[in-house]
C-alpha cells in the first residue's frame, strides 16, 4: 500500500469515528429523555426495552475503539491527528459510561413500582432530564465543530444540574420526612437523582477533552504543573 493510499485510509478511519461519536452522543440524549418519560410514567416495559437500547450503544463504542487501535497500527501519528485519537479514545469512554447511567436509570423503575410521585418531584425530574439532555447535546456539538469556547461553557451549564440534583434531594427526603415515601423509595429516588447528576459531569469531562483536542491544553495542566514546581523545589 502506497504512502498516499494509507494516509487515506487513516483520514477515513477518523472520519467514520467522528461520526460513530456523534451517533453515540444521540443515543444517549434521546436515552435520556426516553428513560425520564418512562420513569414518569411507571413504564416497566419502555424501561426494558431502553435498558436492551445500551447494547448497541456498547457495540458502537467497541468499533469506535477498534477503528481508534487501527489507526495507531496504521501509522504514527503525531501532533493534532495523535490528539484527535487520545480524544476520541477518552470521548468514547465518557459517552459510553452515560449510556450505563441511562440503563440504570431504567433499572431503577422496576424498584419503584407502584410510587407515585408528587408534583415537585415530577418536575424536578423533568427539568434534570432537560439539562441533562442539553449537556450533553452541547458537549457533542463543541466536538462536531472543534467549538473550545462551548466546550469551556460546559461547566457552568452543569452547575445548573447540580443546583437542580441538591433541590430533588431535599424534596425527596422531606417526603421521606412526611411519610408519603417510604425509606427504599426515598433511596431509590435518591440514588436516580445521582445518575442524573453524573451524565452532566461526564458531558463535562467531554467538554474537557474538546478543549485539549483544539488547544492541547487540559484543565488537569495547570495543577500538574504546580505539583511538579513543588517537586522539584522539594527535591
Amino acid at each position: 500500500m502506497s504512502i498516499e493510499e494509507t494516509r487515506s485510509d487513516f483520514h477515513l478511519l477518523m472520519d467514520e469515528v467522528k461520526s460513530d461519536l456523534l451517533r453515540m452522543g444521540a443515543h444517549v440524549a434521546e436515552g435520556i429523555s426516553a428513560v425520564t418519560v418512562a420513569l414518569l410514567a411507571g413504564d416497566i416495559d419502555a424501561a426494558a426495552a431502553i435498558g436492551t437500547a445500551d447494547d448497541e450503544l456498547d457495540l458502537l463504542s467497541i468499533e469506535a475503539e477498534e477503528k481508534c487501535v487501527r489507526m495507531l497500527a496504521l501509522q504514527q501519528p503525531v501532533a493534532v491527528d495523535l490528539r484527535t485519537i487520545l480524544t476520541d479514545l477518552r470521548m468514547i469512554s465518557e459517552i459510553e459510561r452515560s449510556g450505563d447511567l441511562v440503563s440504570n436509570i431504567s433499572k431503577a423503575i422496576g424498584r419503584l413500582r407502584g410510587v407515585e410521585l408528587e408534583p415537585r418531584l415530577r418536575g424536578l425530574l423533568d427539568r434534570m432530564c432537560e439539562q441533562a439532555v442539553r449537556l450533553t447535546t452541547l458537549a457533542i456539538d463543541a466536538y462536531a465543530d472543534r467549538d473550545a469556547g462551548l466546550a469551556s461553557a460546559l461547566g457552568d451549564l452543569d452547575d445548573r444540574l447540580d443546583e437542580l440534583h441538591n433541590d430533588f434531594l431535599d424534596t425527596v427526603f422531606a417526603s421521606r420526612g412526611d411519610r408519603i415515601l417510604t425509606t427504599q423509595q426515598a433511596v431509590q429516588l435518591a440514588v436516580i437523582g445521582r445518575f442524573y447528576e453524573r451524565i452532566g459531569d461526564h458531558a463535562v469531562n467531554v467538554g474537557e477533552r474538546v478543549q485539549y483536542l483544539v488547544t492541547g491544553v487540559l484543565p488537569e495542566h495547570t495543577g500538574a504543573t504546580r505539583a511538579r514546581a513543588r517537586r522539584e523545589e522539594s527535591s
